[in-house]
């Protein structure tokens, strides 16, 4: 289960690629604009005030979110990003940090370029920190005797989550689009007792939190914070620092 409010712990961090990704979309006056994956609609109404003559399409498969989107005012609506489709009159689709949890992604990336209109933007930003040791510690974990019974039915991601930005470039470019692609490590600045825990509880953990029982879950907590302590150490100061991979991709579609 999704929880807003932990989620939005870390919203100036995670809002940021956020930004950077649409930094690059060039889009005048779209007609309809698609966040998909909208999570609690706090950047969802940025694209409002950037685009006040647009529709604005809201999708996140979790009702918490959706929830909380509507909120904001936001015309959300619970759905699967897998199975959407544009509407004819969708000039802009925006999906950040979201692609990561849907398999086959790339080529759902391709076949949205052969629906959009022409000119029309791709716009999406997935985590690439797959192989960092955050998420080699929740991968060890989850392994242990203790816990492997419980999440078996649990897709832990791994590398394979994402592709490399040339291999988004290559795609899109096949399917006729304009492709700005690129990658970024932001080290962003935490602070708390567990502060990567924390972060990555909102985002990584979600799955194992939900398969988990109470006491399992505390004890998960339990054996993955000195990992994460070793891995990201707090300096006298208090301050972690916390490097994060991410991978954009901008494409503009054909005619």
């Amino acid at each position: 289960m999704w929880n807003p409010d932990v989620y939005l712990a870390f919203s100036d961090h995670r809002g940021r690629p956020f930004f950077d990704l649409l930094a690059r979309v060039g889009a005048d006056a779209p007609r309809r604009v698609a966040d998909l994956g909208c999570g609690p609609g706090n950047l969802t109404v940025t694209l409002a005030q950037r685009w006040p003559g647009a529709v604005i399409e809201a999708v996140d498969s979790s009702p918490e979110m959706v929830e909380a989107a509507r909120a904001r005012g936001l015309d959300a609506a619970v759905g699967e990003v897998g199975s959407w489709r544009p509407r004819p009159d969708t000039d802009v689709v925006v999906t950040n940090a979201v692609l990561q949890w849907v398999p086959g992604h790339l080529e759902l990336m391709v076949r949205w370029a052969g629906e959009l209109p022409a000119g029309a933007w791709i716009a999406m930003q997935v985590p690439g920190n797959f192989d960092a040791p955050s998420h080699r510690a929740v991968r060890e974990v989850a392994g242990r005797p203790d816990f492997a019974a419980a999440l078996a039915g649990v897709h832990i991601r791994g590398g394979e989550a994402v592709q490399a930005p040339v291999r988004y470039a290559e795609a899109l470019t096949a399917a006729g689009c304009t492709v700005d692609a690129w990658e970024t490590t932001y080290v962003h600045e935490l602070h708390g007792e567990d502060p990567v825990l924390d972060w990555i509880t909102g985002t990584a953990l979600t799955e194992i939190e939900t398969a988990l029982p109470g006491e399992l879950w505390q004890r998960y907590r339990a054996e993955i914070r000195p990992l994460l302590a070793e891995a990201y150490p707090a300096g006298s100061d208090g301050r972690t620092f916390f490097p994060f991979r991410r991978i954009f991709v901008v494409a503009r579609v054909g005619s």
